[in-house]
């Protein structure tokens, strides 16, 4: 079970990612942008997420995704981390939100993080 030090391994080690602590937590931003956050306990993060995109996460998996109340107007969704498989999972996740937070220049600089794996 990935637990808030992977979360944090891994988002630093996504190019141009720094840590912030704001709102009292931990947030993770690229270029400066904001794609991760560590809220409460740590047992959970908040990552971007399309709204569309949240929504059927959240119905198809409500023990894994869900919607906190003051971010329901926003891209955002949350992870329980327990519920996550392992590590490889996690950084799925993180590098799904790095990418639609990171400016061009980055995306053309790290193809491989440029787009989702196929399957």
């Amino acid at each position: 079970m990935p637990e808030a030090e992977d979360v944090r391994r891994i988002s630093l080690s996504l190019p141009d990612t720094t840590e912030k602590i704001a709102w009292s937590m931990p947030t993770f931003r690229v270029a400066g942008k904001m794609f991760a956050t560590l809220p409460e306990d740590e047992t959970s993060i908040a990552v971007r997420c399309p709204k569309e995109e949240r929504d059927e996460l959240v119905l198809a998996e409500p023990e894994k995704f869900w919607i906190a109340d003051h971010e329901a107007g926003f891209a955002w969704v949350r992870v329980r981390l327990a519920a996550l498989e392992d590590d490889g999972e996690l950084r799925d996740i993180l590098a799904d939100s790095w990418r639609q937070a990171a400016p061009t220049r980055l995306l053309d600089a790290y193809p491989e993080l440029g787009a989702p794996d196929a399957g």
